[in-house]
């Protein structure tokens, strides 16, 4: 009979045991809040950047995205929009794309690495005629760089956006024969600013953005409005990701009232 009582005993106590882990997970019925998971998180975004963001990206913008996404990291790539461009189509594992023009994102877009229908159109920016800091230089305006007996920098036609829309400037002035011969060829708009600002170039071509950021450069001029195209900042994730999510996230962040206020701080124009 003890040992009758005692194997009830038993019973009952694994019936509760049962009962309390039912009850635990959810399965009797209980409802149980559970947190969905973020499919970025844990994510490395690769960048590839046009080197006339890079201020603005490694100084505030990846650092506010990594921030507000804890466990995603922003590794970026600073080079021409030309050179970035050839790198993908060489095998370069980006994440996402930004380019200073639209020439290079709508090759990639005609070559499939990029769906068109991502293609975001976030910037723009101004092209401005830049002397060093302390030249006593008389030039007011682009026409004068005809009169210049120096070098003057610009970005490489071939491969720079900024060289490009320097070409395009300078030949709608009607002014491009007469400085052809004087010009200073940079890989990228980078170049072009160190060359101004360190006087081996006596004036040069760069964004608007490029001369706020240095000390050692003064803005002459801007490129006139109707020698010159919009200059647009296009952004979009790449077809092969390998962290989609993460790279959409970050897209999305670049467009939000926060990441612009940023971009306008260093000199961006809004694209509307």
């Amino acid at each position: 009979m003890k040992s009758f009582k005692n194997l009830a005993i038993a019973i009952i106590v694994v019936v509760i045991i049962i009962a309390a882990g039912a009850y635990a997970t959810g399965s009797l019925g209980t409802t149980t809040t559970t947190t969905a998971s973020d499919d970025s998180n844990g994510q490395e975004i690769q960048l590839a950047a046009a080197a006339s963001l890079k201020n603005v990206y490694d100084e505030k913008l990846i650092p506010m995205f990594e921030e507000k996404n804890p466990g995603v990291n922003v590794t970026p790539t600073y080079a021409s929009s030309g050179d970035l461009q050839k790198q993908i189509e060489n095998g370069l594992k980006a994440d996402v794309f930004m380019s200073a023009g639209n020439k290079q994102m709508d090759a990639l877009i005609e070559e499939g690495y990029i769906d068109n229908s991502s293609n975001v159109k976030t910037l723009e920016n101004k092209l401005v005629l830049i002397v060093p800091a302390d030249s006593n230089s008389n030039m007011t305006s682009f026409e004068d760089l005809k009169n210049v007996e120096g070098n003057i920098a610009i970005g490489d036609p071939e491969s720079v956006p900024a060289g490009q829309y320097a070409n395009e400037s300078l030949h709608n002035l009607g002014i491009w024969d007469d400085v052809e011969s004087k010009l200073s060829l940079a890989t990228d708009v980078t170049a072009v600013l160190n060359q101004v600002a360190q006087g081996s170039a006596e004036c040069g071509l760069v964004y608007t953005t490029d001369a706020k950021s240095s000390d050692d450069v003064k803005v002459i001029a801007e490129a006139p409005e109707d020698s010159l195209k919009d200059i647009v900042y296009p952004v979009a994730p790449l077809k092969d990701s390998e962290h989609a999510d993460a790279a959409n996230k970050f897209v999305e962040f670049l467009q939000t009232p926060e990441a612009q206020d940023v971009f306008v701080e260093y000199g961006f124009t809004i694209h509307k």
